[in-house]
């Protein structure tokens, strides 16, 4: 699924690309991919706005219109925002659930093959409850070690799970969560009352560094994630643990180990240097 690094990356490709161009027709060949709007509701609204900034929250792309309403685009496992200037190849387009033609002659289109990601229309109001439902943003500048340590003091769960409560810190998903731990050298399955405020600090930093090393490298790409160009990301080449299991850990040599005992989701980590 597409975390902070990858819908950064979409974001502001997005922004780049289509700021100030006019949606002038909407094709929905999937509505299911459709939230908080029908599909005759979503022509009606969007049809003659012009787009003037996308950018991200959490794991979602907001597209914001000059009537007001915001496109949220949540890409999930397979989703892509895709930008066709012609000559978009047509095994692209066979899966594009919405496209929305721009007066420019491009066409963006959301490109799901499972059809996993929502595509939502909402008002000011209905995004502003939306947000405020989503905790910080891990690279914000008002979020630091301390607000982390505070995040994780007293909870009985998984570090690694709280780590992805998008409730609790916006945007972390498996991919990042596994690959900070193991830079902070943190056992994924402790408790988070049981880390100490250093430990904090060092989860803090390793956060912080690999989602900006990844945002540099433009995500992580395995099989579907692309850029609005439909370029891949290059973190993937980077990966210290995420997808390793069994192989040499970098820092100590032993092998990695693999579990799904967190969450039920794949956990990769160091069983001799992460304590």
């Amino acid at each position: 699924m597409p975390e902070l690094p990858e819908t950064e990356t979409i974001a502001r490709g997005l922004h780049r690309a289509v700021t100030g161009a006019r949606i002038v027709r909407v094709s929905v060949i999937h509505s299911d991919v459709l939230r908080d709007v029908s599909a005759r509701t979503l022509r009606r609204r969007v049809v003659g706005a012009r787009i003037t900034r996308t950018w991200r929250r959490a794991k979602l792309v907001v597209t914001e219109l000059d009537n007001g309403y915001r496109l949220v685009v949540q890409p999930r496992f397979t989703g892509a925002l895709l930008i066709d200037a012609g000559a978009l190849p047509p095994e692209e387009r066979r899966y594009a659930a919405l496209s929305f033609a721009l007066d420019d002659a491009r066409t963006l289109h959301y490109v799901d093959v499972r059809r996993l990601g929502t595509v939502a229309l909402m008002t000011p109001e209905r995004w502003a409850a939306h947000e405020a439902a989503l905790g910080p943003e891990p690279l914000d500048p008002e979020f630091t070690p301390v607000r982390l340590s505070v995040l994780l003091r007293g909870s009985r769960q998984a570090v690694k799970t709280l780590l992805m409560d998008q409730r609790r810190l916006a945007g972390v998903g498996n991919i990042y969560a596994t690959e900070a731990l193991w830079r902070a050298g943190l056992d994924p399955s402790r408790a988070g009352r049981t880390i100490t405020a250093a430990e904090a600090f060092r989860l803090y930093d390793g956060l912080t560094g690999v989602l900006r090393a990844a945002v540099e490298a433009r995500g992580t790409s395995f099989r579907d994630y692309r850029d609005a160009d439909g370029a891949r990301g290059t973190f993937a080449a980077q990966l210290a643990a995420y997808g390793r299991g069994g192989l040499p850990c970098a820092r100590c040599g032993a092998a990695l180990a693999s579990t799904r005992a967190i969450g039920g989701r794949a956990t990769v980590f160091c069983p001799r240097c992460q304590q």
